[in-house]
């Protein structure tokens, strides 16, 4: 039988989210975060964002829960992008870090609400994502 010299693609391939002018035009315009939300609900950066306010003022529920809707707009977004529950989603694609952004504040704030087993959980899904996200941001 004769070899398969066609490259076999990966059980799970890197999966690497659209850019969104929109959204990055009103941060760079300084929109209040809010407002940027109320405009892009479905963009995991601001609700990310927001997510970081809350925790910079000490509301570290109003994080959790800015945090768990950017995680489900996030993993929205890496489905419709082709991702199937597992695979490489690369900090260095700057598109990325919304969901990843997200996902890091989520485990932030289930760590300080001591939420059982959710802190561990949402470490090994950045790992698995890209073991770069951690260190990127301060963990």
């Amino acid at each position: 039988m004769p070899e398969n010299l066609l490259p076999t693609p990966s059980a799970n391939p890197e999966t690497l989210l659209p850019a969104d002018p929109s959204v990055d035009a009103a941060l760079t315009a300084n929109a209040p975060v809010a407002s940027v939300v109320v405009a892009h609900p479905s963009s995991s950066l601001a609700w990310a964002l927001l997510a970081d306010e809350a925790w910079e003022r000490g509301a570290t529920l109003e994080s959790y829960a800015y945090a768990r809707v950017g995680y489900h707009r996030g993993l929205d977004s890496l489905r419709k992008a082709g991702w199937r529950g597992a695979g490489a989603v690369p900090w260095s694609h700057e598109p990325n870090r919304g969901v990843l952004r997200s996902l890091f504040a989520l485990r932030r704030a289930a760590i300080a609400i001591e939420e059982p087993g959710e802190p561990e959980r949402l470490t090994e899904f950045l790992n698995g994502a890209d073991p770069a996200v951690l260190p990127a941001l301060g963990a």
